[in-house]
Formats: structure tokens, sequence, C-alpha cells
């Protein structure tokens, strides 16, 4: 018998394979050009028939193959205390090369969709949730296999994999310039047909922003592009040019059910509560605690739509679409201005009432995902053209189920527009920890009396007031609701307040 122990002898004399070897015990083998070493703790003992040496000096014959590492990808810790997620989608499979800051999943927690992008450089070998099933934080994502001469992963989350050919990891490397850009980003590339190799990026580490990617579809069609894609830039038609219209129906439009056809399985279906409806199952739980009290009214916007309808050509040459909702927002931050108690929040304990330095003032979307209220950051010092931007930009957000828990977080005040959809009256729900809501319903022409006493067409929408009656009484919610009642019928009042 032969016994080779790796630490005395480095090189194997040149030999040629005769029979087969029998006995042999190797726990761990590295490869380094073609020659095998063992580690030393461990020997290899072979039949003495089994070599025949040679005088001529060659190594030992071997087929170049490359060992890799296996990386358990954990889910980390994406903060606002959650501890589970959902997979909604993969951007990835296995067997599929990624690379640092690439996409691989998108997951969504009872309070945002959060995009998982990949801290390594390898290949998928193993995904460890099917779709729309709960990842738990801590917990293994995805395996990927990573280059251990580039970087050695903690111990505990490198697993051992059969050796792979060279011919084949060279195959499934990813070469080629290395890009930082959030989701967002990459969307907005994608849909105009750029790639991020030709982009110079000016933010930190030459990440790509979005003003980066306008900026480059600018240079080439001369016209900066709007946020959404849906959007459409329209410059603002002079006097001189006119414009055919269709005949406007003057009858009012009666809305058609949409049918449905039944079907009828037979079987009641369970499914558990997960996303964001979850987090409306504990939001308004606790929302159960305070006790509301309301206030309505109606608004005459005829002055309102006048001047929108004046505006709106400009906003749409600068690709940004204006509703109604951004004056609301910005009369809404007027009043709390005047009324700061209602920007303000109370603690568990009812001791302390903090009073909110900024407006985020938040809007309720109706998505496919459930109800979700994004918040327009400091509308106080906000341009109403401001806020219509970020507006757009949160509607496309949550269209895509993309908004961030930035997004979604640190709300001070709330308007829920439900008049989109239709009613006009309705009891907002308070979204803790804010102590007022407003619900806003539909704009209908009715007929009102003018100071003279004639009747006259008036666009009249109806608004409806929500707020903890711990620290509010209704004196102060119905003055601030005049006082943005009168920003809304004049308009002009709000530019001897703006800022």
């Amino acid at each position: 018998m032969l016994i080779f122990f790796p630490a005395v002898y480095r090189t194997f004399p040149a030999f040629t394979l005769h029979e087969s070897i029998s006995n042999v015990c190797v726990h761990h083998i590295r490869s380094c050009s073609s020659i095998r070493f063992i580690k030393s703790k461990y020997a290899c003992v072979f039949d003495k028939s089994a070599f025949n040496f040679s005088h001529q000096q060659r190594l030992f014959r071997t087929s170049a193959v490359s060992h890799g590492q296996i990386v358990q990808f954990k889910l980390s810790d994406i903060g606002e205390g959650i501890t589970e997620v959902t997979v909604k989608e993969w951007y990835i499979k296995e067997g599929d090369s990624v690379s640092q800051f690439d996409s691989i999943c998108e997951v969504q927690s009872d309070k945002a969709s959060v995009t998982i992008t990949s801290r390594y450089d390898g290949i998928i070998r193993k995904l460890h949730y099917n779709l729309d099933e709960i990842a738990y934080v801590g917990k293994p994502l995805v395996d990927i296999e990573i280059d251990a001469s580039k970087g050695v992963a903690p111990e505990e989350d490198v697993v051992e994999t059969p050796a792979m050919s060279h011919e084949e990891h060279t195959h499934q490397e990813i070469k080629g310039h290395k890009t930082l850009a959030t989701p967002a980003v990459r969307r907005l590339a994608m849909e105009n047909n750029i790639k991020l190799s030709e982009v110079i990026g000016t933010g930190k580490d030459n990440r790509i922003l979005k003003e980066d990617i306008l900026s480059f579809l600018a240079k080439q069609t001369g016209a900066i592009l709007p946020p959404s894609p849906k959007a459409e830039i329209i410059a603002p038609l002079s006097k001189s040019e006119t414009v055919p219209t269709a005949p406007k129906d003057k009858a009012r439009k009666i809305p058609i059910p949409i049918s449905r056809p039944v079907v009828f399985s037979g079987k009641d279906k369970t499914e558990p509560i997960t996303g964001f409806h979850k987090a409306m199952v504990k939001t308004m739980s606790a929302a159960l605690k305070i006790p509301h009290f309301g206030y309505c009214d109606e608004i005459d916007l005829t002055h309102l739509v006048q001047l929108r309808e004046e505006l709106k050509p400009l906003a749409q040459s600068r690709g940004v679409k204006l509703s109604f909702m951004p004056f609301f927002i910005k009369a809404a931050s007027l009043g709390l201005l005047q009324y700061p108690i209602l920007n303000a929040s109370l603690d568990e304990g009812c001791q302390n009432v903090t009073y909110k330095a900024s407006h985020n003032i938040g809007v309720a979307m109706d998505t496919e995902q459930g109800l979700i209220v994004p918040n327009v950051k400091n509308v106080q010092v906000s341009s109403i053209f401001e806020i219509a931007s970020e507006l757009n930009r949160l509607q496309a957000l949550g269209s895509a189920s993309q908004l961030g828990t930035n997004d979604l977080t640190g709300g001070t005040f709330t308007l829920s527009n439900i008049g989109t959809i239709g009613g006009t009256y309705a009891k907002a729900v308070i979204l803790p920890p804010e102590v007022a809501i407003g619900a806003l319903g539909k704009i209908q022409v009715l007929p009102r009396f003018n100071g003279k006493g004639e009747v006259f067409k008036a666009q009249i929408m109806n608004v409806s007031w929500s707020a903890d009656h711990r620290i509010i009484d209704g004196a102060t919610m119905a003055r601030f609701s005049n006082l943005w009642k009168s920003y809304l019928e004049n308009p002009a009042l709000m530019l001897l307040d703006l800022k």
C-alpha cells in the first residue's frame, strides 16, 4: 500500500493510470490549475497495483473543473417591524446569472411592496418560495452559487455543491458594465428603450437617477418626457389655433352596471389575509379605539373648475396631469397652518400631543392590491405644480404596485377622494396616529342661488370630515373647514398665503 500525505508531497510524480482506484477517502478537494490538493488531515490510501510510474515528468491529467460555493441569500430586515412578506413576483429563475444590485424578486408586506436585489455575482441555484407564499425575515430566499476565488461567504451561509465544468461556468458568467439604479428607474429606461450603460449617473457611486434618464431622453428627442409613460406632452394651444371639438352630450350619463358571468363552485373558499388587506385589518382595529365625530359641508367649485381648465394645457406641456386634488391638498395645508392641532398626533397613553412640523398629506388610493394611502411630503413648502407632479409619481407607482415604505409612512393628515368612484357623503375613518381625515364626494352640477336671488349653475362638491374628539372639538373642525372652503371657492385667496 502507498500512503500520500499532501503536507509533504506538493507535486505528484508523473504516472499513468492502468487500473481503477480503490478505497479512496477524500473529504474535500480544491482545484488549482489541473493539480488536486488534499487537506492535510486526511490521507488517501491506494492499492499499489493501481499505478505504474514512468520516468517522463508529466502531470496527472484531469479535465478543467470549477468548484463554487452556494450562498443562502437570506431575506434581510426591511424595517417597520415587518417579520414576513408575500412573494409576488420572481425576476429570475433557477440557472440564471445575476450581478450585484440586480432585481431578484418583489415582495409585499402589510405596508409596502419592496424589490429585493442581489448582493452577489453568481448563478441562481434554488428558489425557496413559490409565488404568493409567505417568506420570513432571516430565512433563505434563494441559493446563489458564487466564485469562491472572489471572496468567501459567511461560514453558516456556505454549503457544498457538486463541481461544475469550466466551460459551463464561463458560459453562465455575467459580463459587461455594472449599473446602479432603482427598479423604477430601470423600468423607465426599459419602457423608453434606453440602455443604462449609455446613461451617465449623477447619484451617489454613479447611481442612475430618474433625472438622468429624462435628461438622456431630452438630448435625443429635444423634449422632456413625463415620469409616467401614460402621460402625454401636449403643448398649450394659441388663441389663433382652433381645434374641432366633439359635441357635448348634455344629457345625464347613467352608469351601466358591468355584467360578469356567475361562476358557482358549490364550495366555500378560505384564504389567509395578506399584504395590504392585513395592514387594513390592523389599522382599522386600532381606529376603533378613537372616538370619531363628523362634520359635513358643501363647496362651490365653479371658479376652481374654470381655473383648472385654464391651467391644464400648461401642466400637460410640462408632462404633468393636473387634477383637482393638488388644489385640495394645498388648501388643506394652508388651513393646517392656522389650526395645527389637526396636524398632530396623540400618544397611546393620551398624555401628550405632538404637533407635526411637516404637512405630509396622505391620499387614499384604490388599487388591485387594496386600499393604500401614500402621502405627499412637505406640502407646506410645495407649489401646486410640485404637488401635482408628486401625485402623478405616486399614482404611477401605486398602479404598478411599486410604492416604497417611505411613500406609505409618515403621514400627518389624509384626504380620501371617494368621489372618483361615486357618492357624495362618506363617514371617513381616521388613520392612527393621525387625528383627522376628509372624504371628498363627486362634483355635481346643481342649481344654486346667488346674492341677488338668481338661480345659476354651480359645480358642487360635498366634504365629510372626521376628527378625534379627544383633542379636537367641533368648533375647531368647523373653522378649519370654512377656511379650506374659502380657498377653494375663491382660488385667488390662496395667493395671499402661498409661500
